[in-house]
Protein backbone atom coordinates (compact mmCIF):
# COMPACT_ATOMS: atom_id res chain seq x y z
CA UNK A 1 0.00 0.00 0.00
CA UNK A 2 1.20 3.47 -0.87
CA UNK A 3 2.16 5.98 1.74
CA UNK A 4 2.58 9.13 -0.10
CA UNK A 5 2.65 11.46 3.33
CA UNK A 6 4.56 8.76 5.17
CA UNK A 7 6.95 9.36 2.39
CA UNK A 8 7.26 12.69 2.51
CA UNK A 9 7.33 13.61 6.06
CA UNK A 10 10.84 11.30 6.37
CA UNK A 11 12.22 13.24 3.27
CA UNK A 12 11.91 16.50 5.23
CA UNK A 13 12.38 15.29 8.62
CA UNK A 14 13.43 12.98 11.39
CA UNK A 15 10.53 10.59 11.13
CA UNK A 16 10.40 8.30 13.27
CA UNK A 17 7.95 4.88 12.20
CA UNK A 18 4.35 5.09 13.17
CA UNK A 19 4.26 1.28 14.09
CA UNK A 20 7.59 1.56 16.93
CA UNK A 21 5.81 5.23 18.07
CA UNK A 22 2.52 3.84 18.73
CA UNK A 23 3.67 0.34 20.25
CA UNK A 24 5.59 2.48 23.05
CA UNK A 25 2.94 4.78 23.64
CA UNK A 26 0.43 2.06 24.26
CA UNK A 27 2.41 -0.08 25.93
CA UNK A 28 3.82 2.44 28.43
CA UNK A 29 0.32 2.92 29.37
CA UNK A 30 -0.95 -0.74 29.60
CA UNK A 31 2.09 -1.23 32.07
CA UNK A 32 1.27 1.69 33.86
CA UNK A 33 -2.40 0.70 34.28
CA UNK A 34 -1.41 -3.15 34.96
CA UNK A 35 0.53 -2.14 38.12
CA UNK A 36 -2.23 0.41 39.50
CA UNK A 37 -4.91 -2.67 39.35
CA UNK A 38 -2.80 -4.63 40.90
CA UNK A 39 -1.64 -5.07 45.14
CA UNK A 40 1.20 -2.52 43.72
CA UNK A 41 -1.38 0.56 43.97
CA UNK A 42 -4.01 1.20 46.51
CA UNK A 43 -5.46 3.66 48.87
CA UNK A 44 -3.66 1.81 51.82
CA UNK A 45 -0.07 2.29 49.97
CA UNK A 46 -1.39 5.87 49.35
CA UNK A 47 -1.83 6.53 53.18
CA UNK A 48 1.04 4.72 54.22
CA UNK A 49 3.25 7.04 52.32
CA UNK A 50 1.37 10.29 53.31
CA UNK A 51 0.69 9.19 56.83
CA UNK A 52 3.40 11.28 58.18
CA UNK A 53 2.13 14.61 56.30
CA UNK A 54 1.06 17.29 58.60
CA UNK A 55 -1.43 20.01 57.83
CA UNK A 56 0.38 23.30 57.19
CA UNK A 57 -0.21 26.76 58.82
CA UNK A 58 -3.46 28.61 57.24
CA UNK A 59 -2.78 30.00 53.33
CA UNK A 60 -5.79 30.77 52.01
CA UNK A 61 -4.24 31.86 48.91
CA UNK A 62 -2.13 28.69 48.52
CA UNK A 63 -5.17 26.85 49.03
CA UNK A 64 -7.68 28.24 46.60
CA UNK A 65 -4.67 27.27 43.71
CA UNK A 66 -5.00 23.99 45.16
CA UNK A 67 -8.73 23.61 44.81
CA UNK A 68 -9.07 25.44 41.32
CA UNK A 69 -5.91 23.05 39.96
CA UNK A 70 -7.97 19.78 41.27
CA UNK A 71 -10.87 21.66 39.45
CA UNK A 72 -9.10 21.32 36.17
CA UNK A 73 -7.61 17.65 36.92
CA UNK A 74 -11.61 16.47 38.03
CA UNK A 75 -12.96 18.54 34.19
CA UNK A 76 -9.81 16.29 32.35
CA UNK A 77 -10.91 13.52 33.69
CA UNK A 78 -14.62 13.97 32.60
CA UNK A 79 -13.70 14.42 29.46
CA UNK A 80 -11.06 11.03 29.54
CA UNK A 81 -14.18 9.36 30.73
CA UNK A 82 -16.38 10.91 28.12
CA UNK A 83 -14.00 9.92 25.34
CA UNK A 84 -13.77 6.16 26.88
CA UNK A 85 -17.25 5.19 26.65
CA UNK A 86 -19.55 7.53 24.29
CA UNK A 87 -17.21 7.50 21.63
CA UNK A 88 -17.59 4.23 19.00
CA UNK A 89 -14.44 4.92 16.73
CA UNK A 90 -11.77 5.52 19.55
CA UNK A 91 -9.28 6.61 16.34
CA UNK A 92 -11.08 9.36 16.10
CA UNK A 93 -10.28 10.92 20.14
CA UNK A 94 -6.95 9.09 20.53
CA UNK A 95 -4.57 12.14 20.28
CA UNK A 96 -7.46 14.29 22.22
CA UNK A 97 -7.32 11.48 24.84
CA UNK A 98 -3.52 11.76 25.42
CA UNK A 99 -3.71 15.49 25.86
CA UNK A 100 -7.03 15.22 28.46
CA UNK A 101 -4.58 12.57 30.37
CA UNK A 102 -1.66 14.87 30.15
CA UNK A 103 -3.33 17.83 31.92
CA UNK A 104 -5.04 16.15 34.27
CA UNK A 105 -1.94 14.68 35.58
CA UNK A 106 -0.41 18.08 34.89
CA UNK A 107 -3.08 20.09 37.11
CA UNK A 108 -2.94 17.18 40.03
CA UNK A 109 0.87 17.94 40.25
CA UNK A 110 -0.04 21.38 40.03
CA UNK A 111 -2.34 21.38 43.36
CA UNK A 112 0.46 18.90 45.21
CA UNK A 113 2.71 21.59 44.52
CA UNK A 114 0.66 24.48 45.82
CA UNK A 115 -0.44 22.07 48.74
CA UNK A 116 3.67 21.45 49.57
CA UNK A 117 5.04 25.03 48.97
CA UNK A 118 2.07 27.21 48.14
CA UNK A 119 4.41 28.30 45.23
CA UNK A 120 2.55 28.80 41.43
CA UNK A 121 5.06 27.86 38.80
CA UNK A 122 5.25 29.68 34.69
CA UNK A 123 6.48 26.27 32.97
CA UNK A 124 5.40 23.03 33.23
CA UNK A 125 9.13 21.99 33.00
CA UNK A 126 9.60 24.17 36.04
CA UNK A 127 6.34 22.41 37.89
CA UNK A 128 8.24 19.11 37.06
CA UNK A 129 11.37 20.48 39.18
CA UNK A 130 9.39 21.79 41.88
CA UNK A 131 7.47 18.57 41.92
CA UNK A 132 10.84 16.61 42.03
CA UNK A 133 12.67 17.93 45.07
CA UNK A 134 9.31 18.39 46.78
CA UNK A 135 7.86 14.43 46.11
CA UNK A 136 10.23 12.45 43.98
CA UNK A 137 13.31 13.05 45.53
CA UNK A 138 11.60 13.17 49.28
CA UNK A 139 9.62 9.82 48.46
CA UNK A 140 6.43 11.21 48.85
CA UNK A 141 5.36 9.29 45.69
CA UNK A 142 3.85 5.69 45.57
CA UNK A 143 4.88 3.38 42.77
CA UNK A 144 4.89 3.57 40.14
CA UNK A 145 4.83 6.96 40.20
CA UNK A 146 7.42 7.08 42.18
CA UNK A 147 10.01 5.98 39.56
CA UNK A 148 12.78 8.72 39.01
CA UNK A 149 16.32 9.71 38.30
CA UNK A 150 17.65 12.79 40.43
CA UNK A 151 20.77 12.48 37.19
CA UNK A 152 21.74 12.83 33.28
CA UNK A 153 25.07 11.45 33.64
CA UNK A 154 25.12 8.02 31.62
CA UNK A 155 27.72 6.50 34.21
CA UNK A 156 25.31 7.41 36.76
CA UNK A 157 21.64 6.27 35.13
CA UNK A 158 22.81 2.79 34.37
CA UNK A 159 23.46 1.17 37.49
CA UNK A 160 20.65 3.34 38.70
CA UNK A 161 18.70 1.44 35.84
CA UNK A 162 19.68 -1.94 36.34
CA UNK A 163 19.39 -1.31 40.50
CA UNK A 164 15.26 -1.05 39.53
CA UNK A 165 15.27 -3.92 37.03
CA UNK A 166 16.87 -6.17 39.65
CA UNK A 167 17.09 -8.91 36.77
CA UNK A 168 13.65 -7.93 34.78
CA UNK A 169 14.65 -8.21 31.28
CA UNK A 170 10.93 -7.09 29.89
CA UNK A 171 11.41 -3.58 28.24
CA UNK A 172 8.35 -1.39 25.89
CA UNK A 173 8.07 -3.90 23.29
CA UNK A 174 5.96 -5.73 25.55
CA UNK A 175 2.10 -5.20 25.86
CA UNK A 176 2.24 -6.08 29.34
CA UNK A 177 -0.27 -8.92 30.85
CA UNK A 178 1.32 -8.87 34.50
CA UNK A 179 2.87 -7.41 36.88
CA UNK A 180 6.62 -8.63 35.56
CA UNK A 181 6.37 -7.27 32.53
CA UNK A 182 4.64 -3.83 33.24
CA UNK A 183 7.29 -3.06 35.70
CA UNK A 184 9.87 -3.61 33.09
CA UNK A 185 8.26 -1.48 30.91
CA UNK A 186 7.74 1.28 33.10
CA UNK A 187 11.79 0.95 33.75
CA UNK A 188 11.97 1.43 30.47
CA UNK A 189 10.29 4.06 29.51
CA UNK A 190 11.94 5.83 32.58
CA UNK A 191 15.07 5.20 30.64
CA UNK A 192 14.33 5.98 27.39
CA UNK A 193 13.17 9.21 28.69
CA UNK A 194 16.72 9.73 30.61
CA UNK A 195 18.34 9.59 27.46
CA UNK A 196 15.84 11.69 25.43
CA UNK A 197 16.76 14.42 27.84
CA UNK A 198 20.13 13.70 28.20
CA UNK A 199 20.10 14.47 24.37
CA UNK A 200 17.91 17.98 24.52
CA UNK A 201 21.07 19.32 27.62
CA UNK A 202 23.53 17.63 25.19
CA UNK A 203 22.02 20.12 22.21
CA UNK A 204 21.83 23.13 24.85
CA UNK A 205 25.09 22.83 26.23
CA UNK A 206 26.71 23.20 22.40
CA UNK A 207 25.18 26.35 22.21
CA UNK A 208 26.47 27.49 25.06
CA UNK A 209 29.25 30.38 25.02
CA UNK A 210 31.54 27.90 27.27
CA UNK A 211 31.03 25.06 25.18
CA UNK A 212 32.17 27.47 21.68
CA UNK A 213 35.36 28.55 23.71
CA UNK A 214 36.63 25.26 23.28
CA UNK A 215 36.59 25.28 19.90
CA UNK A 216 35.45 21.41 19.30
CA UNK A 217 32.34 20.17 17.80
CA UNK A 218 31.50 17.09 20.25
CA UNK A 219 32.10 15.58 23.74
CA UNK A 220 35.54 14.07 22.94
CA UNK A 221 37.73 15.71 24.51
CA UNK A 222 37.86 16.25 28.42
CA UNK A 223 36.85 19.28 29.06
CA UNK A 224 33.82 19.17 26.58
CA UNK A 225 32.73 16.26 28.95
CA UNK A 226 33.28 17.70 31.91
CA UNK A 227 31.18 20.71 30.62
CA UNK A 228 28.41 18.72 29.53
CA UNK A 229 28.09 16.11 32.77
CA UNK A 230 28.09 19.38 34.84
CA UNK A 231 24.94 20.01 32.97
CA UNK A 232 23.98 16.17 32.70
CA UNK A 233 23.89 15.89 36.62
CA UNK A 234 21.74 18.66 36.88
CA UNK A 235 18.53 17.17 35.12
CA UNK A 236 16.21 14.57 36.48
CA UNK A 237 13.39 12.82 35.36
CA UNK A 238 10.51 11.88 37.00
CA UNK A 239 6.66 11.13 36.29
CA UNK A 240 5.66 14.70 35.09
CA UNK A 241 8.80 14.71 32.84
CA UNK A 242 7.77 11.53 31.24
CA UNK A 243 4.37 12.54 30.99
CA UNK A 244 5.82 16.08 28.83
CA UNK A 245 7.43 13.92 26.67
CA UNK A 246 4.84 11.55 26.09
CA UNK A 247 2.10 14.70 25.61
CA UNK A 248 4.41 16.50 23.04
CA UNK A 249 5.13 12.83 21.17
CA UNK A 250 1.63 13.39 20.04
CA UNK A 251 0.87 16.46 20.16
CA UNK A 252 3.41 18.04 18.38
CA UNK A 253 6.60 16.05 16.96
CA UNK A 254 5.16 12.97 15.50
CA UNK A 255 2.30 13.93 13.94
CA UNK A 256 1.22 10.87 11.82
CA UNK A 257 2.08 8.13 14.22
CA UNK A 258 -1.10 7.46 16.19
CA UNK A 259 -3.52 7.32 13.29
CA UNK A 260 -2.01 6.33 10.28
CA UNK A 261 -0.92 3.19 8.50
CA UNK A 262 -1.28 -0.32 10.91
CA UNK A 263 -4.79 -1.17 12.39
CA UNK A 264 -4.04 -1.61 16.06
CA UNK A 265 -8.08 -1.49 16.49
CA UNK A 266 -7.95 -3.96 19.05
CA UNK A 267 -5.69 -2.16 21.82
CA UNK A 268 -6.60 1.34 20.95
CA UNK A 269 -10.21 0.51 23.01
CA UNK A 270 -8.48 -0.63 26.17
CA UNK A 271 -5.34 2.14 25.17
CA UNK A 272 -7.84 5.13 26.29
CA UNK A 273 -9.11 3.26 29.33
CA UNK A 274 -5.99 2.67 30.40
CA UNK A 275 -5.57 6.41 29.99
CA UNK A 276 -8.60 6.76 32.45
CA UNK A 277 -6.88 4.33 34.70
CA UNK A 278 -4.01 6.05 34.85
CA UNK A 279 -5.55 9.48 35.35
CA UNK A 280 -7.72 8.12 38.18
CA UNK A 281 -5.11 6.81 40.19
CA UNK A 282 -2.83 9.97 40.18
CA UNK A 283 -5.81 12.52 40.99
CA UNK A 284 -6.38 10.39 43.77
CA UNK A 285 -2.81 10.62 45.32
CA UNK A 286 -3.26 14.17 44.95
CA UNK A 287 -6.24 14.36 46.78
CA UNK A 288 -5.02 12.16 49.26
CA UNK A 289 -1.89 14.40 50.14
CA UNK A 290 -3.80 18.06 48.89
CA UNK A 291 -6.49 17.27 51.58
CA UNK A 292 -3.78 16.77 54.21
CA UNK A 293 -2.41 19.89 53.98
CA UNK A 294 -4.80 22.22 53.57
CA UNK A 295 -7.16 23.77 56.13
CA UNK A 296 -9.41 21.53 58.31
CA UNK A 297 -12.87 20.76 56.65
CA UNK A 298 -12.04 22.54 53.79
CA UNK A 299 -11.63 19.83 51.38
CA UNK A 300 -15.10 18.59 52.14
CA UNK A 301 -16.62 21.87 51.55
CA UNK A 302 -14.70 21.76 48.32
CA UNK A 303 -16.47 18.08 47.14
CA UNK A 304 -19.57 19.37 48.17
CA UNK A 305 -19.03 22.27 46.32
CA UNK A 306 -18.86 20.53 43.19
CA UNK A 307 -21.34 17.93 44.10
CA UNK A 308 -23.98 20.44 44.26
CA UNK A 309 -22.67 23.10 41.39
CA UNK A 310 -20.59 21.02 38.56
CA UNK A 311 -22.09 20.37 35.44
CA UNK A 312 -19.91 18.08 34.23
CA UNK A 313 -21.29 14.09 34.26
CA UNK A 314 -18.26 12.33 35.92
CA UNK A 315 -19.73 12.04 39.44
CA UNK A 316 -17.68 13.62 42.08
CA UNK A 317 -17.26 10.01 44.20
CA UNK A 318 -14.53 9.45 41.18
CA UNK A 319 -12.02 12.19 43.29
CA UNK A 320 -13.13 11.19 46.61
CA UNK A 321 -11.41 9.84 49.31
Amino acid sequence: MSQWLLKRLFEAKDQPKPTFAIQGTINWMRALSEIIDSDEFSSEKINDVYKQVQRRPKNEIADTLVFENMLMAYHNLASLSSLDKDISHKYDVIRSAIVSWYYSTYFSASAMVAASSGSKQETHSATAKVWHSDFAERGLLPYPFNLCLSTLVLKKVKPQIENLRNGNSYDLSVYSSNLEEAKGACISYLNGTADYKKREVEERVKTSKEFKKLGVENFRTKAAQILRDDALDKGQVNFLFQAFRYRGKANYRDSIFLTYGNSYEDKIGPFINDLRVVTKAFIQMAAFYCKKRVAKDDWELFINDLEQNTRLSLSVNEIKI
